[in-house]
């Protein structure tokens, strides 16, 4: 199953990316993904379930620690089987 995951994390700021943002953009790039788009104002990224799913976990920890005070996430089914 392959699925698209979407999120944005707030509080937002202008003037300079704040540590959350960062964070997710990092952990976006560094997981085994495919097709991401991070910009300012939402990301996407696509997978395989396994790795969308672990990406996620990731994302969630690592933001909300990081001083996101919250996180609106979708996730759909894009397809079944490998890329």
């Amino acid at each position: 199953m392959r699925l698209r995951v979407e999120f944005t994390t707030e509080p937002f700021d202008l003037d300079e990316a704040p540590a959350h943002a960062v964070v997710a953009r990092e952990v976006i790039q560094n997981a085994e993904l495919d097709a991401v788009d991070v910009g300012p104002f939402g990301n996407t990224a696509e997978g395989g379930v396994d790795e969308v799913l672990t990406a996620v976990d990731s994302l969630l920890r690592r933001v909300l620690t990081s001083g996101a005070t919250r996180v609106s996430l979708q996730v759909n089914v894009i397809g079944e089987g490998p890329k």
